[in-house]
């Protein structure tokens, strides 16, 4: 098991792990609400006759949550794989490369899991 570097004291790691709990919480809700909402609007749509455009309208705000909380699952799965580290002792190097990630880059996004230069390019 890799150490963590002498930066990373362990106050530092409980603030880091208090972030990411807050992080994952804070998304899970925001994708439970997206989900919820979804559901409303087709079962609305089922108990309902409306006019087309009312469904139209309904299955395309419907369909834009759906997206949401599909673009949204990316983002929880890092959070669960840096608490994950957390628990391995392995938070703040690589998963690629196993390079220490800079401190800098952690407080500013916690669920870092790669280095900058080794993050996937759009």
């Amino acid at each position: 098991m890799t150490t963590p570097p002498p930066l990373l004291d362990p106050a530092f790691l409980a603030g880091q792990r208090a972030r990411l709990v807050a992080l994952r919480t804070d998304l899970s809700r925001s994708m439970d609400r997206n989900a919820d909402e979804a559901r409303q609007l087709l079962s609305a749509d089922q108990d309902h006759a409306n006019e087309i455009e009312d469904r139209a309208q309904d299955l395309t705000i419907a369909e834009n949550d759906r997206i949401l909380s599909s673009q949204l699952a990316p983002q929880r799965s890092a959070i669960d794989r840096a608490l994950a580290k957390l628990d391995e002792g392995t938070y703040g190097f690589s998963d690629v490369s196993g390079a220490p990630i800079p401190i800098a880059r952690l407080e500013a996004f916690p669920q870092a899991l790669r280095t900058i230069s080794e993050e996937p390019k759009p």
